[in-house]
């Protein structure tokens, strides 16, 4: 496969990326050498590309298959197919399971290992759904006793994505074909077990993305020809159709469920349009797919219901559905005075990351800050949140009733205090690339300056041709119309100015001067033209500077519809001042004719658009500032803290029941021992059974023991199954003095704790001098002996230095000498595009979690301890201060991948959030609607992993976990939802007409990464719309995590709920009631009835509580596991909901009964007996 193309620079950048990994790879090598880890090498393995990601990640299932060649083939098919066509995956897993490579056990390893590589290959070699996903390939007996395949999956290959699972299906049937297979013959009784068992996952386990009707899925079934098959993933049965021969489990198969709902069904069309064009030249049959979108489309149109509606788009509710308690609903689906869509794309937005004015976001109570995921209506499901403040903020009714616009920073906090109502929230910035991507119609965005300046820019060139003959011939000042056309979200003018260009320049007036005008109807404009009649106008050097109208209810909620901006000067009157009266005059044709000649051209129009009616009034084309409203609701607040295992343990060591509750060591040292599963070693030199890998006494390598249960022996020649483990008490204090005295501290910690067992495959523990180094330094240790920094994902493409904090000396030598505008940078406040592999970490400081900044020092520490007091050799780090960080690589992971990706620190922002390019996160197969990743330094990986320590369970083995690691980003090899990401400094005049008439994105062109592949500007010279001053602008710490109970969340929701003009506070309450507290209050207590208990000090659990009265193995105290609190918990907040709100009765008396049934179980609350101060407002 040919390097991609990069600039001379970029690829400096590369080939330093690449010699520090292999430095850091080669000091981990000699110290992983001195014998204290399970391996004596470095346990992860460099890949270059997605070939050879490919090839690391079968190691784990087919280590045979290492170096047989699989890298340099999948290199030839790209050169003859492209990267990542599916031909690829095909063959290589036909080429695999004829044993082209290497020989395996029987046929069936051979076709097993095959699928897996073409589905690796398929999904980037980097999640874990190709090892834990796919499971096992069955062969079964056709009812002719000929034999078909089955592939079983399970829950992991939820992480495949829809698209990738159903092209694993396929994958089978190609080797199915290849192997000489035949065609699977579903029963009816299967068929129906089918269909019973997608609906029961749905409706008794978990929400699928898109659940498939009866029909649809039985076609599926019947056609394909291969049994999908799954293991049990639920402890309940199918609702029907049990015992059926050939199915070996009455439990419902949530792998099953996935690949046949989310995958085949669901992503149908995907497939047959890429099938359609090479399935029959690989032997594939599934021209099935065509009939299948027939039926699916038939069924789709019977469920629509017929409209005579123009409407293109109609309001989305899904995402109110799962509505939980305490994160506030922002704004109803399309519901005005919502979030008003606007086109762009910041530098710290798209890939599912939108913008929104931090003014904005002060209204909201602080709920909503600078990484925090909101639910969406369009285009996609979710979105995260990044400060934007070229965009407009909210306008608000005050307490005396004026209405505001809001721009300033400093009107915010005098405005808060005196906050009646939010008329509208203000814009959210969603960028082309988004709407491309999720395949969503573009929809009418309201009028703004980029807008309007491409609307002048075009009458310019079409009219003049020139800037400065346009500026001279209409006597313009020339400075001024460059300036709006260049800047135009900056720019302001006067409204005289404004008038004068769109005279001069057949231009509509500019949205600075516009109102919600098309929120009116014209009953309505017809009140207001009346309420004007009687207004008085004041002027000031022949210009109208106030109108003054009687403060009439009816004519004041109209302007509040249309977010006109008055002052209230006494309950009598309000004032409607400068350039919102001359526009509202203007708009109204009352410049030029009477109020009796505008209301008779009102009364006599035959169209009752109010747009059209204004434009025949209104010397100047007036446009609608409304657009399209988008629904929100608030999601998962933004994280960043470190990761920490149940018990937070410092070493991956059992204490056993001997560690108490705290599973510490001190604890166990007290009772003088540990007693769980170790692996056990031997020692020749000092013949002594130890649990280290090196005797804690002479310091030499020990031998591993296996042991025979048939025949009791150990290390015996018998061909029995060994066990490597037994069950046996070590003498702790020995084992934890040994460890201190290598650690080089003359005292323990205070407090170092272990897990209370290990649950890796062998029980090798960890050596505990890591443990007691890591309490020394506070770091904690996950699965697999890293330690991680968990954060939100968030996009930027460009960066000022200032908001880094890194010094320009630090960022010159790190490679950054040029501005994006190709200037050199001299200073802090200059636009630097970022690398892509270049990563700013949070700094975010507060009393919740740790910033990341100490955490990664204090990591960098611990490592330079191990080097010296374990490994005996020289610090790595050497850090002193944060500033120390930068330049040192990390490794970025995410949920559900198995491939980690090297990263460079290059500074610190003051966010919650992990900005890193767009690619690097696609290059996590990752996007930043609200997902979360982590880093993990790339020396504690390399020193501290251990495939030995992974867990051995389902997809704890590889999910999750840096099993290959990539040292250079590819574009081309990345999750191609970035292909779409748009780059563009600006969106064509085009995109907005388009989206007037709800075209397809695709219709529109607008320069993408896909455009870029294979070119140096895949990586760089990248463009964004909408420039932001600061990224640490804004809210830095949603209230839902500084709220302390839920008690104040959901007031602080239910106060939003009543603020905001596009909420239904009364809906909000109900929802909150039905989809959370009720589920939560009714399903605790039927867990009442059937629970377990549990002893308070050594946790033992019981099915039912021992006739002794207490612990049958401490003698401790028995309690419940679900107590009366957890029942109860939200009653009070149920009770008060629809006491305050106008709920209907039905669910009110839902609560009164649920709440007799709680008494009945728990009786009634003692009354409480009050003073009388409790009456009095003292």
């Amino acid at each position: 496969m040919e390097e991609p193309k990069e600039s001379e620079s970029m690829g400096r950048y590369f080939s330093h990326l690449q010699s520090e990994v292999d430095r850091c790879y080669a000091i981990a090598t000699e110290a992983r050498k001195k014998g204290y880890d399970p391996d004596e090498r470095v346990d992860i393995p460099l890949a270059k590309n997605m070939a050879e990601r490919v090839e690391g990640l079968l190691s784990i299932a087919a280590p045979d298959l290492v170096g047989k060649g699989v890298p340099q083939r999948i290199s030839e098919l790209e050169q003859k197919y492209g990267n990542l066509a599916w031909e690829i995956a095909l063959i290589i897993a036909a080429e695999v399971a004829q044993e082209k490579f290497c020989k395996f056990k029987d046929k069936k390893e051979a076709m097993e290992v095959g699928i897996r590589a073409g589905f690796a290959y398929n999904t980037l070699g980097i999640v874990a759904a190709p090892l834990e996903g796919f499971i096992e390939l069955k062969i079964k007996k056709r009812q002719d006793g000929k034999e078909y395949v089955a592939p079983r999956y399970a829950g992991p290959i939820r992480g495949a994505g829809g698209t990738a699972a159903s092209v694993s299906v396929i994958i089978v049937d190609y080797v199915r074909t290849v192997m000489g297979y035949d065609k699977y013959d579903p029963t009816e009784k299967e068929v129906k077990r089918f269909i019973t068992e997608v609906r029961d996952y749905h409706e008794r386990v978990t929400n699928l993305q898109y659940f498939p009707s009866e029909e649809e899925v039985e076609f599926m079934v019947r056609h394909l020809p291969v049994e999908i098959d799954g293991e049990p993933t639920e402890i309940i049965d199918v609702s029907n159709y049990k015992d059926i021969p050939r199915l070996d489990t009455n439990k419902i198969r949530g792998g099953l469920c996935l690949v046949l709902a989310e995958g085949l069904t669901q992503k149908s069309p995907k497939l047959w349009k890429r099938l359609s064009k090479f399935g029959k030249d690989f032997g594939l049959e599934w021209d099935f797919l065509e009939d299948f979108l027939a039926l699916q489309k038939k069924i789709k149109a019977k469920s629509k219901q017929s409209s005579t509606s123009k409407e293109k788009i109609s309001p989305n509710y899904t995402y109110i559905k799962d509505l939980v308690a305490g994160r506030p609903i922002l704004t109803y689906p399309m519901r005005p005075g919502g979030f008003r869509l606007r086109y762009g794309r910041s530098r710290l937005s798209g890939f599912s990351t939108d913008g929104m004015n931090p003014l904005t976001l002060a209204f909201l109570d602080n709920f909503v800050a600078t990484g925090t995921q909101l639910k969406l209506e369009r285009p996609g499901k979710a979105c995260s949140i990044t400060p934007n403040n070229n965009i407009d903020g909210p306008i608000v009714l005050l307490d005396d009733g004026s209405v505001v616009r809001i721009r300033r920073k400093d009107q915010v906090k005098e405005c808060k205090k005196r906050l009646k109502k939010i008329l509208f929230l203000g814009d959210i910035c969603i960028s082309y690339g988004d709407f491309s991507e999720n395949g969503h119609i573009l929809v009418p965005a309201g009028y703004c300056p980029e807008w309007w300046a491409l609307e002048l820019k075009k009458s310019i060139n079409e009219k003049h041709g020139d800037l400065e003959k346009a500026a001279l011939s209409k006597d313009i000042d020339l400075k001024l119309l460059d300036d709006l056309i260049r800047s135009p979200l900056t720019k302001k003018m006067s409204f005289k100015d404004a008038v004068n260009i769109s005279e001069a320049f057949d231009v509509p007036l500019h949205p600075d001067f516009l109102f919600f005008w098309k929120l009116m109807d014209k009953k309505e404009l017809l009140l207001l033209l009346d309420g004007l009649k009687n207004a008085e106008s004041i002027s000031d050097e022949g210009s109208v500077s106030k109108v003054i109208m009687k403060n009439e209810e009816i004519i004041k909620k109209i302007l509040e519809k249309i977010g006109l901006p008055h002052i209230m000067s006494s309950k009598e009157f309000f004032v409607i001042e400068k350039d919102d009266a001359r526009s509202l005059l203007l708009t109204l044709g009352l410049d030029e004719l009477g109020h009796d000649e505008i209301s008779h051209k009102i009364e006599s129009s035959d169209s009752d658009d109010i747009m059209n009616i204004l434009n025949k009034l209104c010397r100047l084309k007036i446009m609608d500032l409304a657009g399209t409203f988008i629904g929100a609701r608030m999601g998962r607040p933004e994280k960043a803290k470190m990761r920490k295992l149940k018990g937070d343990p410092h070493a991956l060591f059992p204490v056993g029941d001997e560690g108490g509750r705290m599973r510490s060591f001190q604890s166990a040292l007290q009772k003088g021992k540990v007693t769980g599963d170790f692996a056990v070693f031997y020692c020749n030199d000092c013949k002594i059974e130890t649990v280290n890998s090196r005797c804690e006494m002479c310091g030499m390598k020990t031998k591993k023991l296996e042991f025979c249960t048939i025949c009791n022996t150990q290390d015996g020649n018998c061909d029995h199954p060994k066990k490597t483990f037994k069950n046996h008490s070590i003498d702790i204090r020995h084992h934890f003095q040994k460890a201190l005295e290598k650690s080089g501290l003359k005292v323990s910690p205070d407090l170092v704790k272990g897990v209370k067992g290990t649950s890796n495959e062998d029980h090798i523990p960890e050596n505990l001098t890591k443990g007691i180094l890591r309490a020394k330094n506070g770091v904690f240790v996950n699965k697999d002996g890293t330690t991680r920094y968990d954060m939100s994902e968030l996009p930027i493409t460009h960066f000022k230095p200032r908001e880094i904090g890194t010094s320009l000396e630090r960022l010159k030598e790190l490679g950054y000498d040029l501005d994006h505008r190709g200037k050199p940078i001299t200073d802090s406040d200059q636009i630097i595009e970022i690398k892509p592999q270049d990563v700013i970490l949070p700094d975010f400081k507060n009393l919740l979690d740790e910033p990341c900044s100490d955490v990664l020092v204090r990591i960098a520490r611990f490592i330079d301890d191990i080097m010296i007091n374990l490994y005996g050799l020289d610090p790595f780090y050497n850090v002193k201060s944060k500033d120390d960080l930068i330049g040192h690589l990390i490794i970025g992971l995410a949920p559900h991948i198995s491939a980690g990706l090297i990263g460079r620190i290059i500074g610190f922002s003051n966010t919650q959030g992990f900005f890193t390019h767009p690619m690097f996160h696609a290059g996590m197969r990752r996007d930043c609607d609200g997902d979360e990743a982590c880093v993990i330094m790339l020396m504690d990986a390399f020193l501290n992993f251990s495939r030995k320590y992974l867990p051995n369970k389902r997809g704890a083995k590889t999910m999750d976990s840096p099993l290959v690691l990539t040292s250079k980003l590819i574009p081309s090899e990345v999750d191609d939802q970035v292909h779409g990401l748009d780059v563009s400094y600006e969106y064509p005049l085009e995109l907005y007409e388009a989206a007037l008439e709800y075209k397809n994105p695709w219709d529109v062109k607008i320069d993408q990464i896909k455009h870029r592949l294979g070119k140096p500007s895949q990586y760089e010279n990248m463009g964004f719309t909408h420039d932001i001053c600061d990224i640490n602008s804004g809210i830095l710490c949603s209230a839902y995590k500084t709220l302390p109970s839920m008690k104040e969340k959901l007031d602080g929701q239910m106060k939003l709920a009543c603020l905001i003009m596009a909420v239904d506070e009364a809906d909000v309450a109900r929802s909150v009631i039905e989809k959370h507290f009720l589920k939560d209050i009714k399903g605790n207590l039927r867990k009442f009835s059937t629970q377990k208990f549990r002893c308070i000090t050594c946790n033992t659990k019981y099915r039912r509580p021992p006739l002794l009265g207490k612990c049958t193995t401490c003698g401790g105290k028995i309690v419940f596991t679900i107590s009366e609190g957890s029942i109860v918990k939200y009653l009070g907040h149920s009770i008060e909901l629809v006491e305050n709100y106008n709920v209907s009765d039905y669910l009110t008396q839902t609560i009164q009964l649920t709440k007799r049934r709680i008494e009945d179980n728990f009786g009634k609350d003692k009354e409480k007996q009050t003073g009388l101060c409790n009456f009095c407002d003292i």
